[in-house]
């Protein structure tokens, strides 16, 4: 069984030092670790099976997430050193190419390569770029620091987010992290601190989060896949999970189980809920 714990808190001073920058690789590596063990997330890789997917499973994921690990702690650097947002991107776009070599070309972490790296420069930043007091969330400084540069960034038209975003008009991941991550913000992190609190496993608690997060929102993934049609029914789904108690109703494994084999046998993956679960789970362990 591969067990994961939970990172230690970060806390810099001025600028990160090479240990505290390698505290920011250390809990971007657990963050997507903890999200592949997660189980049962509907349609998703996990080590229980590989979901919806044909062409990845488990050993692909941790092959990419090792593949990552200098680029979050590069990314920790770079924002310390007041680095643009080309700058982040150009470190993303490098550990992209690694990641499809360590994968055969099998996209695993596009999103987290995204979503993470701009976290991880925020957790070298935010001293420096975003003093004041209290000390601004990661999310606060990646909007006040490179905000505008995300959105006015133009990305391939040919990706499929892209066009995905075009054809029914959302705002994707580009769009969640130009406004500094609210979905993190306002749904995950308080649903999977909630659990905590009320006695709830740490695996309950990322199952709650996951829920939550698919519950509202517009995952791009699952439009590519499955159209209106699949974001629907996928978010329905997600809805009377939430609703009738989450992870406190009786038999919620059970439940949970259900929904991801429908998922997989619809083949809806709604990987960007996975995407910012990660998020949720490095910001848990950078943030008080």
């Amino acid at each position: 069984m591969l067990t994961i714990t939970s990172a230690p808190k970060v806390v810099f001073g001025k600028a990160p030092t090479l240990p505290q920058a390698k505290q920011v690789r250390n809990a971007a590596v657990r963050a997507l670790l903890q999200e592949l063990i997660t189980y049962p997330k509907p349609g998703l890789v996990s080590l229980v099976d590989a979901g919806s997917h044909a062409d990845m499973d488990a050993t692909s994921f941790v092959r990419s997430t090792l593949a990552l690990r200098r680029y979050f702690e590069d990314a920790a650097r770079a924002g310390s050193e007041g680095a643009s947002f080309e700058t982040l991107r150009q470190l993303g776009l490098a550990a992209e190419a690694r990641m499809l070599r360590a994968t055969r070309g099998v996209n695993t972490h596009r999103g987290a390569v995204f979503n993470l790296g701009l976290l991880a420069g925020a957790a070298g930043a935010r001293r420096s770029a975003c003093a004041g007091a209290p000390m601004p969330t990661l999310g606060e400084c990646v909007k006040h620091t490179w905000g505008r540069a995300i959105a006015q960034h133009r990305r391939d038209a040919t990706s499929h987010g892209s066009l995905v975003s075009a054809r029914h008009a959302v705002g994707g991941a580009q769009a969640e992290a130009a406004a500094g991550f609210p979905s993190v913000y306002r749904i995950g992190l308080p649903a999977y601190r909630a659990v905590l609190s009320h006695g709830g496993s740490v695996n309950q608690a990322r199952i709650q989060a996951f829920f939550e997060l698919l519950a509202r929102l517009d995952d791009t993934n699952l439009l590519h896949r499955g159209g209106p049609g699949g974001l629907a029914y996928a978010r329905a789904r997600a809805g009377v999970f939430v609703g009738e108690g989450g992870v406190f109703q009786p038999h919620w494994r059970e439940r949970a189980v259900e929904v991801h084999r429908a998922f997989c046998a619809r083949r809806l993956s709604p990987g960007g809920s996975a995407d910012l679960l990660a998020a949720c789970l490095f910001v848990h362990a950078i943030e008080p």
